[in-house]
């Protein structure tokens, strides 16, 4: 063997060896950095949970008191038709249901789509019963007789428009508990 061969021989000794250390060290240090970052993510979600769940029960908290708000016995009771015109009874109705709901729009960020549809479907359920009722008026009628039919209605109907929403959102927080 001649001198280069010897040297490169010795070379490739030399570094054969150190690059399979190297490179067992890029791997343990690339699997600890790993872990590391998938702890901190874990830490941060953990803390993210922290503030954002006491902000999402109030967010629906806040939605079933809408709903109640609008349920058609509670929204009767608190708007109050007598010494009204059927007609601006039924202007006050949903005039209240509106500006609850706009009260409370943003309370949507907080909740799944699912969840906000249903909420949704329940004003319009409400508002299409006030409206239906109030159709069927007569032109000279008070807002206690909208009033009386509303509920009228509502009993015919066996349906609660807000019912179902309120259950669906029930279930929904049952399931993060």
């Amino acid at each position: 063997m001649d001198e280069s061969t010897t040297i490169i021989l010795d070379i490739l000794k030399i570094t054969i060896p150190a690059l399979i250390v190297a490179g067992a060290m890029y791997l343990l240090v690339k699997k600890y950095l790993d872990k590391e970052q998938r702890v901190r993510i874990l830490e941060l979600r953990m803390k993210s949970a922290e503030t954002v769940l006491p902000i999402r029960l109030q967010a629906y908290e806040r939605i079933v008191l809408l709903l109640e708000r609008i349920t058609p016995s509670n929204l009767l009771l608190r708007v109050s038709g007598s010494g009204h015109s059927a007609a601006d009874y039924h202007r006050m109705l949903l005039t209240e249901i509106r500006n609850e709901f706009n009260h409370n729009l943003s309370q949507q960020v907080y909740m799944t789509e699912q969840a906000w549809q249903q909420v949704k479907q329940a004003r319009e359920e409400v508002v299409n019963l006030i409206n239906k009722s109030f159709q069927s008026m007569e032109d000279k009628s008070k807002g206690t007789d909208l009033a009386k039919r509303t509920l009228e209605n509502i009993l015919a109907s066996e349906v609660d428009p807000t019912a179902r929403a309120i259950s669906f959102l029930k279930q929904e927080i049952g399931q993060v508990f």
